[in-house]
C-alpha cells in the first residue's frame, strides 16, 4: 500500500523504550495520531503510555502495524518477535542498530556481511523498509528540531529500496523537525551505522550529503 507523505495521519510505533517513546512524543508534537504497541497487551501498557507519551494511545501490535507509517524501535536482538504478516505492504522505518560493544554479539548480525537493516528487510519481505532515525540520540530528537528552512537545521539520512517509502519517511522526518537526505538503497545504510562519522555527529543537509557521498564511495555503493 503506497502512502503519500501529505496523507500520513497515523504513526504506529513498535517498542516503548527510550527511542520509541521519544519518537512518539515528537510525532504527537508534529500532529500525528500516534499508536504505541509492545509485546504486551495494550491494557498492560496503557498507564505507562499515558504518563510517558501523553497524547499517544496504547494499542495492540496489529493496530499499530495498520498505521500509515510504522516505526520499529524494539531491541534489535528481539527482531524475530515482529510479525512479517502484520507488516506486509507497510512503509516501515527501522530505527534499530546493531552495536555489539553495547548490546553484546548476536550471531544473526555477527556472521552476516549484510547491514542490519538488510537482514531485517529479509525477515520482513513484504514491508517497504527505510533505515533512519538510528543516528540521532533519543534526547536529541526532542531538542534539535527546527522548522523547515531554519539556518543550521539538522539533517538525517535515510536509505531504502523503495522510492515511495523513502518519500513518505522523508516527509515524516521533515514534520519531526529535520531535513532528510537520501543515501540511496538500503545497503547504503552502512554509511550511518554505529561507529561512522555520520552516526557520531550532528550535520546539516549539505554536510551530510558530502559525508554520505564519501562513505558510500568507500564501500562501493
Amino acid at each position: 500500500m503506497s502512502v503519500q507523505p501529505e496523507s500520513i495521519t497515523t504513526v504506529g510505533i513498535l517498542g516503548a523504550g527510550r527511542v520509541g517513546t521519544a519518537v512518539a512524543r515528537q510525532a504527537v508534537k508534529a500532529g500525528y495520531e500516534v499508536r504505541i504497541a509492545t509485546a504486551k497487551p495494550a491494557q498492560e501498557i496503557s498507564l505507562l503510555v499515558d504518563i510517558i507519551t501523553p497524547g499517544a494511545a496504547a494499542v495492540d501490535a496489529a493496530e499499530a502495524a495498520a498505521s500509515d507509517l510504522v516505526v520499529i524501535a524494539v531491541p534489535l536482538h528481539k527482531y524475530r518477535t515482529l510479525s512479517p504478516q502484520l507488516l506486509a505492504g507497510r512503509t516501515v522505518i527501522d530505527a534499530m542498530n546493531y552495536w555489539a560493544p553495547t548490546d553484546g554479539e548476536v550471531d544473526d548480525f555477527e556472521n552476516d556481511p549484510r547491514t542490519s537493516s538488510e537482514i531485517i528487510q529479509d525477515f520482513l519481505p513484504g514491508a517497504r523498509l527505510v533505515k533512519t532515525l538510528n543516528h540521532i540520540g533519543y534526547h536529541e530528537l526532542e531538542e534539535d528540531d527546527k522548522t523547515p528552512g531554519s539556518p543550521g537545521r539538522r539533517a538525517l539520512a535515510l536509505a531504502g529500496d523503495h522510492d515511495d517509502a523513502k518519500a513518505t519517511a522523508a516527509g515524516f522526518l521533515n514534520r519531526l523537525g529535520y531535513d532528510a537526505v537520501d543515501a540511496g538503497p538500503l545497503v547504503a545504510g552502512r554509511a550511518f551505522q554505529p561507529g561512522t562519522e555520520v552516526f557520531n555527529g550532528s550535520h546539516t543537509s549539505h554536510q551530510l550529503e558530502n559525508l554520505l557521498a564519501a562513505a558510500c564511495a568507500r564501500v562501493g555503493v
